[in-house]
């Protein structure tokens, strides 16, 4: 019986200690969480405002020329002067290399020639015309009186007289009309004489060979002394004298994708940033195909970008942000502010007595930068931006306000 009551008495305290331990732990864990929620935790914050927004796609593309083109010779010589070589930048109309060609210069001399001797036949016809018009003036008047005198005195004239005469005024008017022929077929050989002239001259103007818009040598294919055929010849392999790129303006080709082909309009504003240059430069949308190629589901849309100062080298790659989705006055937050928590969106705003309010929001537009606010906050707001994973509702926090970047780039 002493035994019994022994381990009876031992194991009554042994479980009275085991309760009092775990007391001591509830308790000290319910102070500990009191005092967790009582402290103060400092919240960077940034205010909801309104902002324009910009959603844009990133696209590589490389640098062409706006247009680009081999310098054939219109007629075949040899080259007697090249005043160009490969980057040599030129002007529209400036002279890249005159041609020799002695023949032509010999023809123009013979067509001159021609074109003289037609000239004379023109005045010889002239002067024949005159002539035969005042022949055929007297030979009309002597028919006038001798008609009038028989109508009013017949016994004094003979009408043989008569008759004569009328032949003579209509052999006159017949030499009259042929003289007219003559001066037209005069006239006719001297404007072709004059056309040939003016062909000759312009095969001969054509020697001098002249760059067609303003732009950059890049290539140069002939020497002093080559021989050139014109390029208007047959000839598959005519050799050009240089290659002329027009990199005042350059050229963009980017594939649009499908869903955002709607938004596609002439006259869009472009950021191309050329990472090789440190620069972003301004394109501007000036055509594009209007279809949509099946392999790739894109439409290919052209922007020019303006480089008057030549920085960019055709060749060079850049990005375009393209804008697909723009709204002005957009009520907006930094991307930090927003939280997902599953398939709903939350921001952290700090409310009365600075205490944490946790509130589901609705999105619009999202930048890199920025998203916007359909519903959930209002004007002036604050909202946690950092560390929000850590807030808890209704959790008291010291707001600090910061300045983060405002919207900008597209995403």
């Amino acid at each position: 019986m002493q035994n019994r009551f022994k381990v009876v008495a031992a194991a009554t305290l042994l479980l009275g200690a085991l309760f009092g331990t775990t007391g001591c732990s509830r308790e000290q864990e319910v102070h500990a969480g009191a005092a967790e929620s009582g402290r103060v935790v400092a919240v960077a914050v940034s205010k909801v405002a309104r902002r324009d927004l910009s959603r844009s796609v990133r696209i590589a593309a490389d640098f062409r020329p706006f247009q680009e083109i081999d310098v054939h010779a219109k007629v075949a010589g040899f080259v007697k002067e090249i005043y160009v070589d490969v980057g040599s930048r030129v002007r529209k109309g400036q002279t890249l290399a005159v041609l020799e060609v002695p023949e032509l210069r010999d023809e123009l001399d013979q067509v001159a020639a021609g074109m003289r001797r037609s000239e004379q036949q023109v005045e010889q016809a002239r002067h024949e015309l005159t002539r035969a018009q005042a022949n055929q003036t007297v030979a009309h008047l002597t028919y006038s009186r001798l008609e009038g005198v028989m109508k009013t005195r017949p016994e004094l004239i003979a009408q043989q007289d008569v008759d004569d005469a009328q032949g003579k005024d209509e052999a006159a008017a017949a030499q009259v009309a042929a003289a007219q022929s003559g001066l037209a077929a005069a006239q006719e050989l001297f404007n072709e004489t004059t056309a040939n002239r003016a062909r000759v001259q312009a095969l001969l103007d054509y020697t001098k060979i002249t760059a067609p818009f303003d732009g950059v040598v890049t290539a140069r294919y002939a020497d002093t002394g080559a021989m050139l055929a014109a390029g208007t010849s047959s000839e598959k392999q005519a050799l050009p004298l240089v290659k002329l790129s027009e990199n005042g303006l350059l050229r963009l080709d980017i594939p649009i994708p499908e869903e955002d082909v709607p938004l596609v309009h002439l006259g869009k504003k472009v950021s191309v940033e050329v990472e090789s240059l440190g620069r972003t430069f301004e394109g501007t949308v000036a055509r594009f195909s209007n279809t949509v190629e099946p392999g790739t589901r894109t439409m290919m849309t052209e922007v020019d970008v303006p480089n008057p100062r030549y920085e960019i080298v055709p060749g060079m790659y850049a990005y375009v942000a393209f804008p697909v989705e723009e709204k002005s006055g957009a009520l907006a937050v930094p991307v930090q502010a927003i939280a997902r928590e599953g398939n709903r969106a939350v921001a952290y705003r700090i409310g009365r007595d600075n205490r944490i309010e946790i509130l589901p929001v609705t999105l619009g537009v999202q930048t890199s930068r920025q998203l916007e606010i359909l519903s959930g906050l209002s004007e002036g707001d604050s909202v946690a931006v950092a560390n929000t994973g850590q807030l808890r509702q209704g959790q008291k926090v010291a707001p600090k306000p910061v300045d983060l970047p405002e919207a900008g780039g597209g995403s």
